[in-house]
């Protein structure tokens, strides 16, 4: 029995489904399907039955919710009290994409500080794959990543926006008269990649090597502004976030032929025991995402 078994049980058991609380817990429904079987499994007795599309307690599921919610309460206190007693309180080590600290993420910290501001967060940059590695290993608890992965399904993962990546290029560029880039287009000027280690990168020279095109880099950069620095001052075009550009009047963006659209969401490792900070921050991050889309509809 583990404290992430009682917390799924004791989930389900108030939402009365397994969808519902897999949905709150930000885990797969066969996640929370396995906790309660590997329950009843360990002590030889049914937890649930079903009334119509409901989950129902058995008694004996009635006596172990009674005690499972003592103790994760008590859990809860006893963290509270050790690190008040500390005054070393650790903060939730989150992942963040370059792109994404530049210019949308200081709004959701600065928001969620002004709520909670006993949660401690320490920010670390890193491109998705990066990010990916380190909250495998438990360098991070969380990251928000680029999720057009081949291995996103190693982590449990809450898809927060969606948004496309675009071409950009100075006001002055002769490219800004056309409607839309092309990879034959982007391949006769000098560009400016994000770091090595960004989906991003990846996903745009897969799409070079398929047209028959080698991309023409001047740079990889992680820092925005200098990235717009170059773009003001030589004859060269970058790769952002549609949502970004407004935030940027001397840019101009020019979707992709054909568009490359992206999903943007928060992962962390599976089997990791969820604190109730980490929980009170991905609550507070899907919301915040959903009453600001990236991308206004």
């Amino acid at each position: 029995m583990t404290l992430n078994q009682l917390r799924y049980f004791c989930t389900a058991s108030r939402c009365h489904s397994i969808t519902k609380a897999a949905e709150e817990l930000y885990v797969t429904q066969p996640t929370v399907s396995t906790a309660i079987r590997d329950l009843e499994i360990e002590f030889g007795i049914s937890l649930f039955y079903r009334k119509g599309n409901q989950l129902i307690l058995t008694g004996e599921g009635e006596t172990l919710y009674e005690k499972a919610n003592y103790i994760l309460q008590y859990c809860t206190e006893l963290q509270s009290d050790c690190f008040g007693l500390s005054r070393n309180k650790p903060p939730i080590r989150i992942g963040i994409p370059p792109m994404l600290s530049t210019v949308f993420f200081p709004e959701l910290l600065t928001a969620f500080q002004k709520e909670y501001p006993d949660v401690p967060v320490m920010l670390e940059e890193y491109a998705s794959v990066r990010a990916c590695n380190l909250v495998q290993n438990d360098s991070l608890d969380l990251a928000l990543v680029n999720m057009e992965q081949y291995n996103i399904d190693k982590f449990h993962h809450a898809l927060l926006a969606n948004d496309q990546v675009v071409f950009c290029v100075s006001k002055e560029h002769p490219l800004v008269r056309k409607e839309e880039a092309t990879i034959q287009d982007m391949a006769q000027i000098p560009l400016i990649f994000f770091n090595g280690d960004s989906v991003q990168n990846q996903l745009l020279k897969i799409r070079f090597e398929l047209e028959g095109f080698t991309p023409h880099v001047l740079m990889h950069n992680s820092q925005i502004y200098t990235t717009l620095q170059f773009l003001k001052n030589n004859n060269c075009g970058c790769f952002l976030y549609s949502s970004m550009t407004d935030k940027f009047p001397d840019i101009v963006q020019l979707p992709l032929k054909p568009p490359l659209f992206i999903k943007i969401g928060m992962i962390w490792k599976k089997g990791k025991y969820i604190s109730n900070d980490m929980q009170t921050f991905l609550n507070f991050t899907r919301k915040y995402y959903k009453d600001h889309p990236l991308i206004k509809e």
